[in-house]
């Protein structure tokens, strides 16, 4: 396999290279720059930030210059992760609308539904989030018990939802409901494009064990739905729910290469921080985890390239999907369990007393265990490796 870029996509790198070091806030490169504290100032900031990213032409590239894409291929893809992961840009407010709902609205959305929502998912008017997890309804999604209800021209929706991720600055969710019940429970299934600034819609927010809010519970209280907010075909939201899910696992390997960005950091901390005058990097049994890691993640980035060059092929993202995530994931818990376990007692110190005066690794390794569960659990993704890429027999507990 050739791994080298082509003049076009260096020549591609370079231009989002220098539009970075232009538009970045300021101070960011130098790491100066200091985030709002304030939870709704923090969301104006990404707000205004996925803004800037839409002016310039960079909020969604991959997609067709019709819905104010670049049509960029795979390969300018990978280059466009790879140098936002380098400068450690700001993150997607609007995450779930461009990597999920925008390629489904897309793929099968009506027009009127594609005018309506497309331009206000790039410019970050319009936050989504995405209504699938319930209390009972976890990675299995055909559980859900929230019904939506016929009634003239709307439908009337209760229920409940729970790790909502921007639920509580979301404008509009892609919400999974029971619209029928029938003797297989994938089908009499619809999924509603909903509007979450209405009276029906109750948001409370999950605080995490590291004290952040990025998820939440939604209570559905005879919530409001149209029938032209309903993508696909009412009953048969199935079909919906695995189109974005595609779209959702193909997004969520491209992390590998935020973990190739830290495997790197740790390898610099482990070089960084000594034990009795010595660098820990040179003591035989950090040496031989790092290797160890590096091994892992170095098979995790070639398996992430060889499904892409399936899907340059195909030209859909697949199953493998679910590799790259489990891959990335599990590896990202135990490189950064690594890198609490090598600072000793200093890792379990926070904010301006950990090491170099921030908790990086401290946050970044609560919230790993979180990376697990969120897109479907591990457990989850090698059912469906078994079944759907080896081709194995379906789990009876299921």
């Amino acid at each position: 396999m050739d791994f080298s870029f082509t003049k076009k996509e260096e020549e591609f790198r370079q231009e989002l290279r220098t539009w970075l070091e232009e538009n970045l806030p300021e101070g960011w490169i130098e790491g100066t720059s200091k985030l709002p504290t304030d939870e709704g100032e923090y969301a104006k900031f990404l707000r205004n930030w996925q803004r800037k990213l839409y002016d310039g032409g960079w909020a969604a590239i991959a997609w067709p210059e019709k819905y104010g894409g670049r049509k960029a291929s795979l390969m300018e893809e990978i280059i466009y992760h790879q140098e936002m992961v380098r400068v450690k840009a700001p993150p997607l407010v609007n995450y779930v609308g461009i990597h999920m709902v925008g390629p489904t609205l897309i793929q099968i959305g009506t027009e009127e539904q594609q005018e309506k929502f497309i331009q206000k998912i790039l410019t970050g008017e319009e936050v989504w989030c995405q209504g699938y997890s319930e209390p009972n309804a976890g990675s299995d999604v055909a559980a859900i018990q929230t019904t939506a209800v016929k009634d003239g021209d709307r439908w009337i929706i209760n229920g409940q939802k729970v790790w909502t991720s921007f639920g509580h600055i979301a404008d509009r969710c892609f919400l999974v409901a029971r619209t029928n019940r029938f003797e297989k429970k994938h089908h009499g299934i619809t999924v509603f494009l909903l509007d979450m600034n209405q009276p029906g819609v109750e948001t409370r927010p999950i605080i995490q064990m590291d004290g952040q809010h990025d998820f939440n519970e939604v209570y559905l209280n005879d919530a409001v739905a149209y029938d032209a907010e309903i993508i696909g075909k009412v009953d048969e939201g199935w079909h919906v729910i695995i189109a974005l899910l595609m779209h959702e696992r193909t997004g969520i390997g491209a992390q590998v290469f935020t973990l190739e960005q830290q495997f790197n950091e740790l390898a610099a901390l482990a070089k960084d921080l000594k034990e009795d005058g010595e660098p820990l990097i040179s003591k035989p049994l950090i040496r031989k985890s790092m290797v160890d890691l590096y091994t892992r993640f170095r098979g995790s980035l070639l398996n992430y390239y060889r499904n892409l060059t399936k899907t340059i092929k195909t030209g859909r993202p697949g199953a493998e999907g679910s590799m790259d995530k489990l891959m990335v994931s599990e590896l990202t818990k135990e490189l950064l369990s690594q890198s609490i376990s090598i600072q000793g007692h200093q890792g379990i110190l926070w904010k301006e007393d950990a090491v170099s005066g921030n908790s990086y690794w401290q946050d970044n390794y609560l919230y790993s265990f979180g990376q697990t569960i969120g897109g479907g659990t591990s457990e989850i993704q090698k059912n469906t490796i078994a079944e759907r890429i080896l081709g194995l027999p379906k789990d009876m507990g299921r």
